[in-house]
């Protein structure tokens, strides 16, 4: 019989594979020594079989728990059977990943008519005992059973509008009423009586927890964060121990460092007689964690030395959940603690510095994608002091976020920016929170759902605020004395808590000094270069401001929708005479020039990769009847030639159709004027003591006498500008691979070509027959149903692209062993493709402006990783 379920003392914190995050970490904690209720783990492996039994334990898999739950029936001294000291349990997820609140829990189970009677009489405290009932009836049906938590959540509701109380005032009496009331509606909702044998309760609350591995909000969970659907998660079965025994017990949440700035400073929040859902759930609001202090001042010493010993130990900040009872301390988790981007360079730069870790450790500490949270924008601080403040909640995770008004999830829509506004969240608004521009809660503290997803996510949150008066019935709110109504526009500044109205102008982030230091170290450890992909002066001077090496990728098309250019550029598309294309190329010679001036002075000596033109040509011309109008007037030829030319140029399948390099071979003069221009503009931008060495890209070669012709014209074209200039400057001629064909030619390719850049949108475009426009409406669909892992045009599709992508790197080396090879799609810009490009020994990668801080923490990930196999 295969081993599924460990005892907290096998294992440690390197064998989260098996037993999840939660359980490897208890199982350590335990090992050391920690005061950690004692428990056990089953694996992984269990969770697995169960999906392959069609969701049914195993007997084997039973009769091991039924093992080990003597054991701790033995060590506890106490009967799971309920008979005198009962034996209660929690059934916690833990999967090796950590996904806070997207899998279930159950408290106190080991609750039935008669353990109750005997937990009362061994406490002392009745109304302790029927809380605690109650409390695991209600997350029973929720979680093994389904029945709507808000059935249960009125009962209370009524009874303490009858009383006039809080839910923590009522007295055991009423708690005994609220159980008769609760199995009533667990009898009316599933047909049956509650169960009141405690093996059996274990066996369906442990399948339950396996069942929601596959719930919809881990499944969305998985998907935003990246996770593998296939790892499974582990479930831990832990003694009790309870934080509702009065004044001397207490239940709380902790982090050894501030999760949202990265201070060294103990984070955190905690509730007297209460249990953990009490702090995580927003049902009421905890204290500052400092506050044990003066409460339980020795029990708030010895947690602060258990804090310093965690964080030493794992090296880490850690994430910690306790619980005091009758005034002992009880470890029930830790973890390496979510942190927002800010937080996380900070943590890591200065653990690095206090000789905790190295600068490799520190590197891969943090999430190359997070880094997007650094480049948010925050509101302009000279408008913010003209506005009022409505109300201020707890700052949760940092940020600005100005928006419509949304009550639920299912309003929010993709897009829009929307701030989304709660009485609490909770996992079933996932997806809605992910699609927000920013969280507002009613209730909850600074280590509720909200709080710890928003800043996991990166999103502006503000929870806590009590001063709401949220009416979700009629889709509205009150704040202070002012009423917003949903579709109305408020601002969130999370960095203060503050709530406005309307919106307000926000500015780029601030990068600070542990940013700056952090950044260096990534340069010394990168080998790839890490370009951008930019058309203008303003995404050249971004860029360069993030870090940019030089561009990878000007695309000379994004310069025509200029209003000045766009209609010499429809006068060169629509002309039927040479004469009349060259009138039009005329016009825009000077005007492209202009452009690269501007871009070579903006990038100094910076290389620089030009894209020749290479979009579909409809996409520049008129369709209103005025502006073809306008145009018939410029070219002095009538309305309606005009449009027949206009219909006559549309085509069929136009991303595969008169783009690229074939506009080249049907019209050369197109690209020589291109060529001109950037030659042009180089020689300028020399005598303007600017050392430009242009690198000009040919695109969608993908027969290599393509490249040959239009090589040529190009190179006869610039050797006129040499002439006429009567000077020279060094350029580089290359090609954009992207088409299939190119990748299994690129020996031949390599040939004629100085460099090479995979064009990977339009590679994985044309291998997978997918339109990259058009695949977002089945994409989601294919995921969801495995038959993609994930979208190919977000991360580059290793076993397809990736292995033509691979060949074309070996082919063209193997003919020309020094060429430049580069990336300019938008997987540039993913952390998993750039660690798939080092894999190929590519030169550089290049990607948008704002991107650029994640391609270079990615690229030097990958070299440290590779390092390390």
């Amino acid at each position: 019989m295969k081993k599924m379920v460990y005892s907290f003392e096998n294992g440690g914190k390197d064998w989260k594979d098996l037993l999840g995050g939660k359980g490897a970490n208890l199982a350590e904690m335990t090992k050391i020594g920690l005061p950690v209720p004692t428990g056990f783990t089953i694996s992984t492996d269990a969770c697995k079989k169960y999906y392959s039994r069609n969701q049914w334990l195993c007997e084997d898999v039973k009769s091991q728990i039924a093992v080990h739950i003597m054991k701790m029936e033995k060590n506890t001294g106490k009967s799971f059977e309920g008979k005198g000291s009962p034996l209660l349990v929690s059934v916690r997820s833990g999967a090796a990943v950590s996904m806070p609140g997207m899998m279930d829990t159950v408290l106190n189970l080991g609750l039935n008519d008669v353990s109750v009677e005997a937990l009362a009489a061994e406490s002392g405290n009745e109304k302790f005992a029927w809380d605690s009932y109650r409390r695991f009836i209600q997350m029973f049906s929720d979680v093994v059973k389904n029945v709507p938590k808000y059935k249960f959540d009125m009962v209370l509701e009524n009874i303490t509008e009858e009383k006039n109380c809080k839910i923590e005032d009522l007295k055991a009496e009423d708690f005994k009423k609220v159980v008769v009331e609760f199995k009533s509606i667990y009898r009316r909702e599933t047909g049956e009586e509650f169960l009141e044998d405690s093996f059996d309760q274990l066996i369906a609350t442990v399948e339950a927890v396996f069942k929601s591995w596959n719930n919809p909000r881990a499944i969305i969970y998985r998907e935003i964060n990246g996770i593998d659907d296939s790892i499974g998660t582990a479930v831990n079965v832990q003694s009790m121990v309870f934080g509702n025994l009065g004044d001397t017990s207490g239940t709380g949440v902790a982090f050894t460092r501030n999760p949202a700035t990265g201070e060294k400073e103990m984070f955190g929040e905690y509730l007297l007689d209460a249990q953990g859902e009490d702090v995580v759930a927003g049902i009421r609001t905890p204290k500052k964690i400092e506050g044990l202090e003066a409460e339980m001042p020795e029990v708030y010493k010895e947690f602060i030395a258990v804090c310093d010993l965690l964080e030493n130990h794992y090296k880490d900040m850690q994430d910690i959940e306790f619980t005091i009872e009758k005034g002992k301390l009880y470890l029930l988790q830790t973890r390496n603690g979510k942190r927002t981007a800010a937080a996380a360079i900070k943590t890591a730069v200065e653990m690095v510095e206090e000789g905790l870790i190295e600068r490799e450790e520190a590197i891969l500490r943090v999430d190359a994608s997070s880094i997007n949270q650094l480049l948010h924008k925050n509101f302009d601080q000279a408008m913010l002091k003209k506005e009022r403040a409505l109300v201020t909640g707890l700052p949760a995770s940092p940020g600005a976020a100005s928006g419509r008004v949304v009550f639920t999830s299912e309003d929010i829509k993709a897009g829009k920016g929307e701030i989304l506004v709660r009485r609490e969240t909770s996992p079933e608004d996932i997806e809605g929170m992910n699609l927000a521009e920013g969280i507002l809660t009613v209730h909850g503290g600074m280590t509720s759902h909200a709080a710890v997803v928003a800043r996991g996510m990166g999103k502006c949150c503000i929870s806590g605020c009590s001063a709401i008066d949220l009416d979700e019935k009629n889709s509205k709110m009150t704040l202070g004395d002012v009423e917003i109504a949903q579709g109305d526009y408020i601002s969130l500044d999370g960095n203060t808590g503050k709530v406005y109205k309307g919106e307000i102008a926000r500015k780029d982030g601030v990068i600070d000094s542990a940013f700056e230091k952090f950044m260096i170290w990534v340069d010394e450890y990168k080998s790839m270069g890490v370009r951008t992909n930019a058309d203008t002066v303003k995404d050249c001077e971004t860029a360069i401001r993030f870090g940019a090496e030089g561009i990878g990728l000007c695309r000379t098309e994004h310069m025509f929708f200029d209003e000045a250019k766009i209609w010499p550029v429809r006068e060169m598309i629509v002309a039927k005479t040479p004469l009349e294309r060259g009138n039009a190329l005329a016009k825009l010679l000077p005007l492209q020039k202009e452009d690269f001036v501007g871009i070579f002075k903006a990038m100094g000596e910076r290389p620089v990769t030009v894209r020749l033109l290479d979009p579909p040509l409809h996409e520049f011309l008129p369709t209103e009847d005025k502006d073809i109008e306008k145009l018939s007037e410029s070219m002095h030829i009538s309305f309606d030639e005009l449009k027949g030319r206009i219909e006559g140029l549309k085509e069929f399948n136009p991303m595969l159709g008169h783009r690229g390099c074939r506009l080249a071979v049907t019209y050369p003069e197109i690209y020589e004027m291109q060529a001109r221009a950037i030659i042009m503009a180089a020689i300028e931008s020399k005598r303007n003591g600017i050392d430009v060495k242009p690198e000009i890209m040919i695109p969608l070669v993908g027969e290599v006498n393509e490249l040959i012709y239009v090589k040529e014209r190009v190179n006869e074209a610039i050797k006129k500008v040499f002439k006429a200039e009567e000077t020279t400057i060094d350029y580089k001629l290359g090609t954009m691979i992207e088409v299939p064909r190119a990748c299994v030619t690129s020996d031949e390719i390599a040939n004629e070509a100085e460099f090479f850049s995979f064009g990977t949108n339009d590679l994985t475009q044309i291998t997978f027959g997918y339109s990259r426009d058009d695949s977002p409406k089945f994409i989601g669909e294919y995921k969801s149903k495995e038959i993609l892992a994930h979208d190919p045009f977000e991360s580059i599709d290793e076993k397809g692209v990736g292995k033509l992508m691979k060949m074309s790197v070996e082919l063209a080396r193997s003919e020309k062993a020094d060429i430049k090879l580069g990336i300019c799609g938008e997987h540039g810009g993913d952390p998993r493709s750039i660690e798939f490009c080092h894999s190929l020994g590519l030169d550089y990668i290049s990607c948008s402006p704002y991107r650029i801080p994640i391609a270079k923490v990615a690229a030097a990930q990958a070299e440290i990783k590779s390092k390390r196999v």
